[in-house]
């Protein structure tokens, strides 16, 4: 028996919410291209992690000449920020001793990343599809870089 045009519309429909909850590979080579040019123009060879939204990786790139403790730091910040639903500059004070989240850095077999350079990934309805890490340069340039990649990426998917 042949799908009904309305069975058909509702797969579609179905594969659409898919693949706006989620991020793609498509979108996250696109994504990491869009970084790693601004990184050139910034001046220093990056990182680029992307995970999805249950922090499972979908791509990691590294740049000619990028530290190689990089790879680990990168793709451990996309998996902090789907993690905690944060930017990993916003859990920076929040890990400091005294504060509410103190010794986080600690869980999750050292996973989570407390310094700034990830960037949750969000739909036009505010849901997280996907984390950014980078990692590279100074924390101020990691942050500006995530930002950007998370500003550009929102832009032209949602």
């Amino acid at each position: 028996m042949e799908p009904n045009v309305t069975e058909i519309a509702r797969a579609v429909a179905q594969e659409l919410q898919a693949v706006r909850s989620n991020v793609s590979l498509e979108q996250a080579l696109w994504l990491a291209e869009q970084v790693k040019a601004k990184a050139r123009e910034m001046g220093f060879p990056c990182v680029v992690a992307v995970s999805d939204r249950a922090a499972r990786p979908v791509l990691v790139e590294c740049m000619d000449d990028a530290y190689i403790a990089s790879y680990d730091v990168a793709f451990n910040k996309a998996f902090t920020v789907v993690s905690l639903k944060m930017p990993t500059s916003d859990l920076k004070s929040l890990a400091q001793p005294g504060a509410d989240l103190y010794g986080i850095q600690f869980t999750n077999n050292g996973k989570i990343v407390i310094f700034g350079g990830g960037e949750p990934l969000r739909n036009a309805d505010g849901k997280i599809v996907g984390g950014l890490g980078i990692s590279g340069g100074s924390e101020e340039q990691d942050t500006a870089l995530a930002a950007y990649g998370k500003k550009v990426f929102e832009q032209k998917y949602f």
